[in-house]
């Protein structure tokens, strides 16, 4: 399985640039750009990855990427993720950033921007991976100063090919943000958001109705009601979850406890993604190989997840098929010759028995 896991060709929608940080990078940047950590090293950092909450990770979260300032840096970033993605068959990723994070910091919005799209460029060239970046508003700021960050993307439109949101969530509905996706989706942005992680399952239904979003990220706790899942179903509405994350931040105890399978039973688009993976202990085959282990999934579950992930991504049509063609390419040739390409892109089969992981019915 691990085996397949590595050969199987990825598409990664759920990641957020500044949380592929990794701890010697935050130390190396520190250092360059002459800013104090609150950590004595490498090691101190890495055991304070232990949170009770989401708003327990955002808040170290925040503080470790006051290390990024510069173009360089952003660069520096964003290509250290593209070389994880080579490793990994990583043919296709859609990055989330935060640049309320750090033109609060008066970092300007021209450096954030630059250094990442100049690394995404040299990613296309060098390593054939296509990529889109997805600005991200910051949900516990106002829906005012996310219009000031919309403003502040105008000059780098033909760069951003999306709008989201995140950050956190309790007690900041998806209402909050209407006017301000309305703008967004007016001026040819497509949009996502986070719900329904901590959030309760009315907040997913509020960034389908209200936001107008094209796919949710995280979305598991739509679970909890059948309804939602029936219409999530239905709609063929993506859900980009991300397992790891949701363990390390007690969405779930157990990842044996997750309603990933039981949503694919269900026929929902969902797929796997890394969220923030220097702060959750994986990129996106260890995601893969964790959640396969834990549920049970066998190769043809993680063909779907691949294929829902073409299906959920932004790229051209083109590019579709040029990603389920080569996901198709490596499965066994049994499989192939008996059940040809497409036949289970779209839903898995349920299994025989009750699971802890099924979702209301």
């Amino acid at each position: 399985m691990r085996r397949f896991i590595a050969e199987l060709p990825k598409v990664e929608l759920h990641v957020h640039l500044e949380g592929t940080l990794e701890p010697e990078m935050a130390f190396a940047l520190a250092e360059r750009n002459r800013v104090h950590m609150p950590f004595a090293g490498v090691e101190a950092l890495q055991q304070a990855y232990h949170f009770e909450d989401l708003q327990s990770f955002l808040d170290l979260y925040y503080s470790v990427t006051r290390v990024l300032r510069t173009e360089r840096d952003f660069f520096d970033l964003t290509w250290a993720y593209l070389l994880r993605c080579r490793e990994q068959n990583v043919l296709h990723t859609e990055l989330f950033f935060d640049p309320q994070a750090h033109t609060d910091r008066s970092v300007p919005f021209a450096a954030v921007v630059e250094g990442i799209g100049a690394a995404l460029s040299r990613g296309q060239s060098e390593f054939g991976i296509t990529s889109h970046l997805i600005l991200c508003f910051l949900r516990h700021q106002s829906e005012a100063a996310a219009m000031v960050t919309l403003e502040r993307a105008r000059p780098y439109r033909e760069r951003i090919v999306a709008v989201g949101l995140d950050s956190s969530e309790l007690g900041h509905p998806p209402r909050k943000f209407q006017r301000v996706f309305a703008q967004a989706r007016a001026e040819g942005y497509l949009a996502v958001a986070h719900a329904g992680e901590e959030g309760p399952p009315e907040y997913i239904r509020e960034v389908l109705d209200l936001l107008g979003v094209r796919r949710i990220d995280h979305g598991v706790r739509c679970a909890e009601d059948s309804e939602l899942v029936e219409r999530l179903a239905r709609e063929r509405v993506p859900l980009t979850v991300c397992p790891l994350s949701n363990v390390k931040l007690r969405v779930f105890e157990r990842l044996e406890d997750h309603c990933l399978r039981a949503l694919l039973e269900r026929g929902l688009c969902v797929s796997v993604h890394s969220d923030d993976p220097a702060f959750f202990g994986g990129y996106l085959s260890e995601n893969l190989i964790a959640v396969a282990a834990a549920l049970g999934l066998d190769e043809d579950a993680l063909v779907v997840l691949a294929h829902n992930a073409v299906e959920a991504s932004f790229a051209s049509e083109q590019r579709k098929r040029e990603l389920r063609a080569v996901i198709d390419a490596c499965r066994a040739p049994a499989v192939r010759s008996a059940s040809g390409p497409e036949s289970d892109s779209r839903v898995m089969p349920p299994r025989s028995k009750a699971d802890p992981s099924d979702v209301s019915s």
